[in-house]
């Protein structure tokens, strides 16, 4: 696998310190506000990266904080006249909200800021004790020229960098690009106790501690926005090498922009977008179908066009999905092997090394996304081949459906209709209960018992007992084997004329958001607003 490393401004080779454990940190929201657009963009992908890396066989341990002390919180703490402490929880239980929504898996660990000052304020002393930073009136700055190598990860001169920077001007610093590590309380401000008086922490000191607290002295990936690498990564790397004297970071891997009309997506520019209220509009697997669209270390421009797009582009995939688990839960016809099913499942495995491939080339999702259009492609063609011959072989369609559906979980586009999955089970086995307990009053015996039988080979054990019969799950077993049982047993009523419950059945799922379409092709299911 090769990364692309800030640092070093060129791809590497993936080499783990300990492998196969993966020890990455990235860097979470300041908890002001919910959170936009741009805030997700770097979410979505270092989970993408998450799971790829698990497929691939490491142990990845995960750790994103939570920065809930800080001068905007308390800005927008004065404006709402609320606690600091309290916003800040409270925008970190919306932002689980929203993150949750995005299919995002919660990290191993979410430190706060506010729970770690005894850990802050014993790395500051040692700093101190080190030669690494000096109290001035109950502030401590970190002594920027006693670490030779800062600017490393961001590749400037100490010029460069205060140039292009918003440097507080402060008399009492002995440099101007010294950075605050700890800061005196103001009136009115929250405070903690510390050796040089009541005050808080300073942005840059808190990831290093805490990185180090929960990954060790050295991890293998750090991650984050693009406007972080500098001041806000630099400054980490400096507080920690000097800490530990040994590396921090092995690779420093950082995502794109998303702009606005060229110009960055930002809270500060009035130029942002909330994501609640874009996903009000659009499902979220779209939304995550769009913001690994293109590679993220290139910016991502956005309007609702391109959302729209990413959701046409999501929905030929979702189409695949819907016509490979109807051709394989479909009536059963004579099977014929032969080589030219051999190179179908061969062309399918040829699309996943590809896959694969490019995922390893610096986590390209964009061309990633491209093969998996490709292997739709293959099977939607073979599908339509199949059709037009009695002797099919199902079981090849099945691992071609099973490989594409490992891939796109790994993108975690399919995130949306794997919540309504969840969310509809219950209620497509209520409504095969209902169907069952009609047949067993008309005495139509077999077809009760075929139903029976059928949901069994799923792992679902109908109990049936003089109130209600009820239903006893063995095993987790799949949606789409679920409609293909109903949709099964309505084919049946249908070719005996049973038209009432047949109906009953399309209009008990279209009650649940499921729209049952007869087509040329054979019966078709679909979520309501897919």
């Amino acid at each position: 696998m090769q990364i692309y490393n800030t640092q070093s401004r060129q791809k590497e080779e993936l080499i783990p310190l300990n492998p196969p454990d993966i020890k990455m940190y990235v860097c979470g929201p300041t908890t002001y506000n919910l959170i936009h657009l741009g805030n997700a963009r770097p979410i979505v992908f270092f989970d993408t990266v998450r799971k790829y890396l698990e497929y691939r066989g490491y142990k990845v341990k995960y750790v994103q904080n939570f920065t809930d002390v800080d001068d905007k919180i308390i800005n927008r703490a004065k404006e709402e006249g609320e606690d600091p402490l309290k916003l800040a929880a409270r925008y970190i239980e919306e932002y689980f909200k929203d993150a949750d929504r995005l299919g995002v898996r919660r990290a191993d660990v979410h430190p706060k800021v506010s729970e770690h000052m005894d850990d802050i304020i014993k790395a500051i002393e040692r700093l101190i004790a080190k030669g690494f930073a000096y109290v001035v009136d109950g502030d401590v700055y970190y002594r920027v020229k006693a670490f030779p190598e800062y600017g490393k990860l961001s590749g400037r001169s100490l010029e460069e960098m205060l140039s292009g920077a918003r440097i507080e001007v402060d008399e009492r610093k002995e440099d101007p690009a010294d950075f605050a590590l700890w800061k005196a309380a103001k009136p009115g401000e929250p405070y903690w106790e510390s050796p040089w008086g009541k005050g808080r922490p300073g942005w840059h000191i808190e990831c290093s501690v805490m990185s180090i607290k929960y990954l060790g002295e050295t991890i293998d990936i750090h991650g984050g926005g693009n406007d972080l690498i500098f001041p806000h990564h630099e400054n980490e790397l400096a507080q920690a090498e000097a800490l530990t004297g040994k590396p921090f970071v092995r690779y420093w891997m950082h995502n794109g922009f998303i702009t606005v009309n060229d110009e960055k997506m930002s809270k500060s520019l009035g130029n942002f977008f909330i994501l609640r209220e874009i996903l009000e509009k659009f499902a979220p697997d779209v939304v995550r179908f769009y913001l690994i669209s293109v590679h993220y270390r290139s910016p991502l421009d956005f309007d609702d066009s391109k959302l729209e797009e990413a959701k046409k582009a999501l929905s030929r995939l979702k189409n695949t999905r819907l016509l490979a688990e109807e051709f394989i839960y479909g009536e059963e016809n004579e099977v014929l092997l032969n080589e030219d099913e051999d190179s179908f499942l061969q062309s399918i495995r040829d699309k996943e090394n590809e896959f694969v491939a490019a995922m390893d080339d610096d986590f390209n999702t964009a061309r990633a996304i491209g093969y998996l259009f490709e292997m739709s492609h293959l099977i939607n063609s073979y599908i339509a081949e199949a059709e037009k011959s009695s002797k099919v072989d199902r079981a090849r369609v099945e691992k071609a459906l099973r490989i594409f559906n490992n891939l796109g979980d790994i993108l975690g586009i399919f995130i949306e209709d794997q919540k309504k999955e969840d969310r509809y089970f219950d209620d497509v086995v209520e409504i095969i209960l209902d169907v069952r307990q009609m047949l067993r009053k008309e005495k139509q015996f077999a077809l009760a018992d075929y139903l029976r039988d059928s949901i069994k080979e799923m792992g679902l054990i109908i109990e049936d007992t003089p109130e209600k019969s009820r239903v006893k799950k063995e095993g987790t077993p799949a949606f789409e084997d679920l409609m293909a049982r109903i949709l099964g047993l309505r084919s049946e009523l249908k070719k005996n004329k049973d038209y009432v419950k047949a109906d009953y059945i399309r209009d008990k799922l279209k009650e649940k958001n499921i729209i049952i379409e007869d087509t040329r092709e054979g019966v078709r299911w679909r979520f309501a607003d897919s």
